[in-house]
């Protein structure tokens, strides 16, 4: 039977959840970070231990309070919070989930073959997002209302440079592009560019807004999806300016990226300027591995593999946390989570266990 869980209590601290991803010396508990979680997740562990009982859900603001509740219960210090109505329309398709908590709409999958931008014409007729038609109700709910010791992680459809060059044209379309149509992939790039640029100075506006997390997968299991010479002229420079403005409104820079960056590791950490990696996959890399590399530069954030949460049982998932955090914990830079994100096809339970390990460490 499994053990009973969260028996231990953790108070939310984004102090010293900044002081640790800053690498200010071994905190005196574990802290977490996450990518996000499923939504499907999250309304699993609301409805399993009656986290929204004593909320009106007529309330209008119903849904920012339950993420509230939700992260605090979980014993995360944060919340993850981006524009309202900020999207990118995409092609994709979509199929029947056959996860364990199920997404009724089906998985989606992003075509990638052809994209919605192939040519100059789509480009141009291409319904880009315009900033100032988003809103920034739940921010400044947030910034109000967040209990004084948490505090907000600016994300959410923000800086995908990589992911957004390849799912705008479709990944074959950017291959060839990348030898015979190199104008179209550089205008796509300063299109991000300035809306990012527009995005994250509304962020820094917000006083709650303590953590700017930058989300782009690059890589696969091998190496980058495009050459390390097209990530400095097209990926790079983004991520650079993001972090610099994030450094000088004093909030440190994550990124979140999939995938193997070891040919351009040391630009992210010396000239982009990270202040943390988030996503590790054992076919890859181990965190545990990565630490004594980087670990005195950057915090590493994450790191139980994905893969190994869905087949492992109570036992090895609490062995494999307490040695991650035994290698990992000291010094701080640390942050447990998952490889990648709280999928839904994580089993339930197997999340709950990692979470609660960490409590008892």
């Amino acid at each position: 039977m499994p053990s009973k869980l969260f028996q231990t209590r953790v108070i939310p601290d984004y102090e010293g959840l900044i002081d640790n991803i800053l690498l200010e010396g071994t905190p005196d508990r574990v802290y977490y970070f996450e990518l996000f979680l499923d939504a499907e997740v999250k309304q699993a562990i609301i409805k399993r231990f009656g986290l929204a009982d004593s909320l009106d859900e007529n309330d209008p603001h119903f849904g920012q309070k339950c993420e509230i509740e939700l992260q605090k219960f979980l014993g995360y210090d944060s919340v993850r919070c981006g524009l309202d109505n900020f999207e990118f329309p995409l092609n994709k398709t979509a199929i029947q989930d056959t996860a364990g908590i199920q997404r009724s709409a089906g998985r989606e999958y992003i075509n990638e073959q052809k994209g919605l931008i192939t040519s100059w014409e789509e480009f141009e007729q291409y319904p880009w997002p315009v900033v100032s038609d988003s809103s920034t109700e739940s921010l400044e709910w947030y910034e109000k209302n967040l209990p004084d010791n948490m505090c907000i992680v600016g994300s959410g459809g923000f800086a995908h440079f990589a992911e957004y060059i390849n799912w705008l044209m479709g990944y074959e379309t950017l291959c060839y592009a990348l030898y015979d149509n190199r104008d179209l992939v550089k205008a796509i790039y300063e299109k991000l560019f300035e809306i990012y640029d527009r995005v994250i100075r509304i962020f820094l506006q917000f006083d709650r807004v303590k953590l700017i997390n930058g989300s782009d997968d690059m890589g696969f299991r091998s190496g980058p999806l495009i050459s390390p010479a097209d990530l400095r002229e097209f990926v790079l420079p983004g991520h650079k300016h993001l972090a610099r403005l994030s450094h000088e409104a004093g909030r440190p820079y994550i990124l979140h990226s999939c995938g193997n960056l070891q040919s351009i590791m040391n630009e992210l950490i010396d000239d982009v300027k990270i202040d943390a990696k988030h996503s590790f996959e054992d076919t890859i890399e181990s965190v545990i591995d990565l630490k004594p590399v980087y670990g005195d530069k950057i915090a590493l954030l994450g790191g139980i593999d994905v893969d190994f949460l869905c087949r492992a049982d109570e036992k090895a998932i609490r062995e494999r946390v307490r040695r991650t955090l035994d290698k990992c914990q000291p010094g701080g830079g640390y942050c447990l989570g998952t490889g990648n994100s709280v999928a839904n096809y994580i089993p339930l339970e197997n999340y709950l266990i990692m979470m609660d390990e960490g409590r008892r460490f």
